[in-house]
């Protein structure tokens, strides 16, 4: 892959934005970290990704209120930050489930039976929350359809088929979280 051409800069963006950094830098960091407690990891990609936009910006005396446009540019960066973390994080694979409920396995009957109804219970709930999420859970588990097949069953796309499949990965680990 050829490396992307520089986005040529302007000097008075350059000046725009070192203005900006200086002047409402630290209410941009609290602006970002209030609203993204759980990822303080992300924080500086997150304000260098603000700044590079700021940069990006042809004409930059025609913004009127500097310090809102920022805030304006911060919002879209983290909810496109927010999109991107919820798309891409699958939390637990649909081998684990199975394999984490079958932990507690033994021989004992009353464990059985426990494990059944957790099982049952799981299985009850993600039905109720959403129909397609279950269903595709069960078809990609116990039938082994690829994500394209489950789509073509649905008469969705593939990415939609993978949206369910995430619901119900996600329903059910926070159903295994909360009966722990």
């Amino acid at each position: 892959m050829l490396p992307k051409e520089p986005i040529p800069i302007a000097k008075a963006s350059r000046t725009f934005v070192a203005g900006l950094e200086k002047t409402h830098g630290r209410k941009l960091r609290r602006f970002l970290a209030r609203r993204l407690p759980q990822a303080s990891a992300d924080l500086q990609d997150l304000m260098q990704e603000v700044y590079l936009r700021l940069l990006r910006i042809p004409d930059t005396e025609a913004i009127r209120n500097p310090e809102a446009y920022l805030h304006t540019v911060a919002s879209h960066v983290l909810h496109q930050h927010a999109l991107k973390q919820a798309v891409t994080a699958i939390p637990i694979e649909p081998d684990d489930i199975a394999t984490a409920l079958e932990a507690s396995f033994d021989t004992d009957p009353y464990t059985q039976v426990q494990l059944q109804q957790k099982f049952e219970a799981l299985g009850i709930g993600l039905q109720q929350y959403s129909p397609r999420a279950y269903a595709t859970l069960l078809m990609y588990r116990c039938e082994g359809l690829t994500l394209e097949q489950i789509g073509n069953r649905f008469g969705v796309t593939r990415v939609m088929a993978k949206k369910y499949l995430i619901k119900a990965m996600t329903y059910c680990q926070q159903h295994m979280q909360s009966t722990e």
